[in-house]
C-alpha cells in the first residue's frame, strides 16, 4: 500500500492526497489545478491556518514576521531561497504579525522574525532570530 501524504492547497484549500513518493513531482490540486507544494512561502492568516498548517502531513516552517522589522526583512529573501530548495520536504509559510496579532498572541511571538517548526500539526521547535541559509538548511534538516 502506497504511504498517502495529506495536503491542502494555498490556492483553493481542497484537501489533496498524493503517494508521498510522487512529492518530488510537482504536484497539483484536483480540483483547481495550482501546484501544491510551490517552491514559494505562502502567506497564511487565521482563516486558513488549520488547513495549512495544523493539517499537513509534510512538516511546516513559519516565519513570524513584521514590516517594520528590520531583521525580518533580511530574513525575506533567505526564506525564500530555502523554500525553493526544500520544498518537496517541507511546507514554508510566512505570517505577518501585524495583521494576524491572534496567531502571534497564540504562540507567545515575544521577537521577530520567530521560526517555528510544525509536524503532525503540533509545534516541536522555533528559533528567534534571522539566520543564513546553510544555517536555516541545518536546522531544518535537524527537525526531520
Amino acid at each position: 500500500m502506497t504511504d498517502l501524504v495529506h495536503l491542502n492547497c494555498p490556492s483553493c484549500q481542497a484537501l489533496n492526497r498524493i503517494p508521498q513518493a510522487r512529492l518530488n513531482d510537482g504536484p497539483k490540486c484536483g480540483k483547481c489545478k495550482e501546484p501544491l507544494l510551490t517552491g514559494k512561502p505562502i502567506d497564511v492568516n487565521e482563516s486558513n491556518f488549520a488547513a495549512l498548517v495544523e493539517a499537513s502531513d509534510v512538516p511546516v516552517i513559519i516565519d513570524f514576521w513584521a514590516s517594520w522589522c528590520g531583521p525580518c526583512k533580511m530574513m525575506t529573501p533567505i526564506f525564500t531561497e530555502v523554500a525553493a530548495k526544500e520544498s518537496a520536504h517541507w511546507r514554508f509559510v510566512k505570517i505577518n504579525t501585524e495583521t494576524n496579532q491572534q496567531l502571534a498572541t497564540r504562540f507567545a511571538i515575544r521577537s521577530i522574525p520567530s521560526l517555528l517548526v510544525f509536524k503532525e500539526g503540533k509545534e516541536i521547535a522555533r528559533q528567534a532570530g534571522a539566520m543564513q541559509a546553510g544555517q536555516l538548511q541545518q536546522w531544518l534538516a535537524s527537525q526531520l
